[in-house]
Formats: C-alpha cells, sequence, structure tokens
C-alpha cells in the first residue's frame, strides 16, 4: 500500500517543519475594494482553526510561545505586507488560550 504524503508546513514561531494538521492557520481576510478598485477597508487578521478561511495564510504552532516569537521577529507582518497592531497578537493569543480548554 502506497503510504500518503503528509502536506507540511513551517511555523512562523519557532521555525520547525510540521505537518499541517499540528499547527495553527492565521490568516488575513481579502481587502474590501470599490468599483475602482482602491481598498476600502484593510482585511482582519486571525485564527483559522478550520483551515477554510479565505485569504493569504501563514502557520504558526499551536502555543502562545510561538505567536509572541512570530510577534518578536515580524513575520507575520511579512507575510502579510502590512502593520499588525498588538491588539491583533493579544486577541489570537487569547483565542488560542480559550480553545485550548
Amino acid at each position: 500500500m502506497v503510504k500518503k504524503k503528509l502536506p507540511l508546513r513551517k511555523c512562523s514561531g519557532c521555525g520547525e517543519m510540521k505537518t499541517k494538521k499540528e499547527l495553527i492557520r492565521v490568516v488575513k481576510a481579502p481587502d474590501t475594494k470599490d468599483e475602482e478598485g482602491s481598498v476600502i477597508q484593510q482585511g482582519s487578521i486571525s485564527l483559522d482553526l478550520t483551515g477554510k478561511k479565505p485569504g493569504r495564510g501563514a502557520y504558526v504552532c499551536r502555543s502562545a510561545a510561538c505567536i509572541a516569537l512570530a510577534q518578536k521577529a515580524r513575520r507575520f507582518e511579512k507575510a502579510f505586507s502590512c502593520k499588525i497592531p498588538d491588539e491583533v497578537y493579544s486577541a489570537m493569543q487569547e483565542e488560542l488560550k480559550a480553545n485550548e480548554q
């Protein structure tokens, strides 16, 4: 029997390669644009626990320490090409802690 290949992703915090199921996807929703194509509202950044939300994604381990490492190195800002306020990082950490229980 042929073994299926498991998709690997790199954690934005610690940099380890892990399977997709071991990581949580952080997603930046698409920007809202008007008829001329100019941006009305920037897409929000949130945790995607199901892995199905539309938008640009990055992956992080299921630990608050990896989110803190990614914040310190500004890895999500580089992946999404936008400035991310500290409130978004704290909301992600709170959502992660609420999901662990």
